[in-house]
């Protein structure tokens, strides 16, 4: 296994042709901010273990231990990388890029991309945006006050179908599937046997006998192969399931409190009487559209998710720009990440994992009442056991000072005690202040409790808040929530 002390210039390995190809067109310092990002995104791809000594790197190619006093820690990689980039051959390294780049997946929508002057990196086997002309903070703003059009194509759409559909999907996640009404949906997660989270989803039911869902795309395989494994036993024993994988569909995510008035102009369905969390087809381009809650929904804002045929795609998507005026905009992955931060949903990978349950998480909401008394889930005896005696451990928002919080930055109470770790931070471009996520013992995670998160060895003021960092702008839906734009505290 190949040695590299990250001060010195090192052979290049997968991890920075990926950290290259998105960050080589930005200054220095807008290197380390993004580094953060795409580093997180790391972690579905790759097999990271932080250890006392360093930071081990592994996949199918090439193995690195990055070592050092200054190293250890996720963020702490991405900067090393960044330094060593500086010192690259940029052609060559482009010259080896090019051949990782054509195994990557494009969505339909590819070349309006960059047409549209999308930066495109690697994300989760897919060539797919992370910002447009503009920058990621006027995106952030401009979702909020108007609205942005998503392709979230990368995520794997799916249907179960059959007599037993809503008997075995209940024994794969935690929400009350049999009890939601025909045409409505909800978030949910896929648990394994010790409760932790292999995955979040949106499931709607479309019929009683006809589910259709959404998985994360760096989940894909693990969830798919989770899926088969239980339905072969399931089927073996008589049930009725089979299931279909969306793969000829696009899907576009449309968000924003413009997303409803644009999108009427394109229907002949009365969008004001699509609730939150609704589903309806449409006969137009063959769309399934729905409508999503904010409080489910990745970016925090009122909107719809549209499945339409990949061969309608780049159509609906400029007649949605079109309808707007101008005022929605093509929105990339790194608005996207902000935009979730500033809501405080969690990001699969980051905020969850296998080992966190969905009770550590804040999603106990997602438990329907039902399963809560029933159970019939896998983990079902850990979870039901923590919503009894409490978990260990509880996600949390936090507000600080100082440089933004990133992922593995040591939370500590005021007195110097681990009490905890941030899992996903940055600076929040609507309220203007650093805002994170993390978890920490419970007890303290009360909002208005003081605490220091450490970064680059140096302990910063912070405070505990609520997760939902911001509330909704008003939206323009008559069946929004609506509220006022502020931080919650």
């Amino acid at each position: 296994m190949p040695q590299c002390n990250a001060n010195k210039q090192s052979v290049l390995s997968g991890i920075d042709l990926l950290i290259f190809h998105t960050l080589s067109n930005y200054p220095f310092g807008a290197r380390q901010s993004l580094c953060g990002f795409i580093c997180n995104s790391l972690r579905t791809h790759y097999q990271l273990k932080i250890q006392n000594w360093g930071c081990v790197v592994q996949n199918r190619d090439h193995h690195y231990i990055f070592n050092g006093e200054n190293e250890g820690s996720l963020w702490q990689l991405g900067q090393s990388i960044t330094r060593r980039l500086a010192k690259a051959d940029k052609k060559a390294v482009a010259r080896r890029y090019y051949s990782t780049e054509s195994e990557l997946k494009k969505t339909a929508l590819y070349d309006f991309h960059v047409a549209n002057g999308g930066k495109m990196v690697p994300f989760a086997g897919w060539s797919m945006p992370i910002q447009y002309k503009d920058s990621i903070m006027d995106s952030t703003l401009n979702c909020r006050e108007n609205g942005g059009l998503f392709d979230v194509s990368h995520m794997c759409g799916l249907s179960l179908k059959g007599k037993g559909s809503v008997a075995f999907l209940e024994k794969l996640v935690i929400a009350d599937v049999a009890g939601l009404p025909p045409g409505t949906g909800t978030l949910t997660v896929f648990t394994n046997e010790k409760g932790g989270a292999i995955d979040d989803s949106v499931i709607t039911k479309v019929k009683d006998d006809h589910i259709y869902l959404v998985v994360n795309a760096g989940c894909r395989d693990k969830d798919l192969a989770h899926i088969e494994e239980h339905m072969k036993a399931f089927k073996a024993k008589g049930g009725d399931v089979s299931w279909h994988i969306h793969d000829e569909r696009s899907l576009l995510a449309l968000q924003g409190p413009l997303a409803a008035p644009s999108l009427q102009h394109l229907t002949k369905e009365d969008l004001s009487k699509i609730y939150f969390g609704e589903f309806n087809i449409g006969y137009q381009w063959g769309t399934l559209l729905s409508h999503k809650d904010w409080c489910f929904r990745y970016t925090g804002e009122d909107g719809f998710e549209i499945s339409v045929p990949s061969e309608h795609a780049l159509d609906l998507a400029k007649a949605i720009l079109e309808k707007s005026e101008g005022k929605v905009r093509l929105t990339g992955l790194g608005a996207r990440d902000s935009l979730r931060l500033e809501a405080g949903l969690c990001l699969y990978g980051n905020d969850m994992e296998q080992h966190t349950t969905p009770v550590e998480a804040g999603l106990t909401w997602a438990i329907g009442k039902r399963r809560r008394a029933e159970g019939g889930f896998l983990g079902a005896e850990v979870i039901l056991k923590q919503l009894a005696d409490g978990p260990s451990i509880r996600r949390v928002g936090f507000f600080s000072s100082g440089p933004p919080p990133r992922s593995h930055s040591e939370i500590q109470d005021e007195k110097g005690a681990n009490i905890g770790e941030v899992t996903s931070g940055g600076f929040s471009p609507c309220l203007k202040k650093n805002i994170a996520m993390g978890y920490v013992k419970s007890g303290l995670h009360k909002a208005g409790t003081k605490v220091k998160i450490v970064i680059r060895g140096k302990a910063n003021d912070g405070v505990v808040t609520k997760c939902h960092l911001y509330q909704q702008n008003t939206s323009s839906h008559p069946n929004s929530s609506g509220g006022a734009f502020s931080a919650l505290e």
